[in-house]
């Protein structure tokens, strides 16, 4: 599944280079699972979608990096990143424009090659500052409205899979992915 985007979105999505996103809401569902040990310690976790997992492989393949901005710190976030071949991981910032400035001063690209997926209010800050910004299925409205496009899939449930998938459309690769999974154009 991948967006309709108009063609003018579509010449901005063949341009990116640099995916960054949000994690609660974006790469999760949103939930929080705390884990309780006999000794009163929690563990707090999440699930993520394999699905999304694969397709950001490809877009690192495809040289598009990737990266999350969250609020929260979890190691859940950390393994999946790592799992994801994600180069930018930056965790407990709800104040998320120094953290895009560190990254784009590190990546040395116009902000024009960046695009960013949210869900809620401090995402929107982000969505001023790129190229091309997304809002999944289970966004705010407000965020919704603010969004060059929304998923049709929910966080958690796709939408990251969904912006990659675009992404890659949109630069004349895709049919190269089918190709090596055996699937026909």
């Amino acid at each position: 599944m991948s967006l309709a985007l108009s063609p003018e979105l579509l010449e901005r999505a063949a341009k990116i280079e640099l995916l960054l996103m949000d994690v609660d809401g974006v790469l999760t569902d949103g939930r929080l699972y705390n884990i309780p040990f006999p000794d009163g310690s929690i563990l707090e976790t999440k699930g993520f979608d394999s699905q999304d997992g694969i397709a950001l492989q490809w877009i690192n393949s495809y040289g598009i990096a990737a990266g999350v901005i969250s609020g929260r710190v979890s190691p859940a976030t950390t393994e999946r990143a790592r799992q994801a071949k994600m180069k930018y991981v930056y965790q407990g910032h709800t104040e998320k424009i120094p953290i895009l400035d560190e990254i784009m001063a590190d990546a040395k690209l116009d902000p024009s090659r960046v695009a960013y997926i949210g869900d809620d209010f401090t995402d929107v800050v982000i969505f001023r500052r790129v190229g091309l910004s997304f809002a999944t299925a289970n966004a705010r409205e407000e965020v919704k409205r603010c969004a060059d496009a929304t998923t049709l899939a929910k966080g958690g449930d796709g939408a990251v899979r969904e912006v990659c998938e675009t992404l890659l459309k949109a630069r004349g690769v895709w049919p190269a992915i089918l190709k090596k999974y055996e699937i026909e154009v």
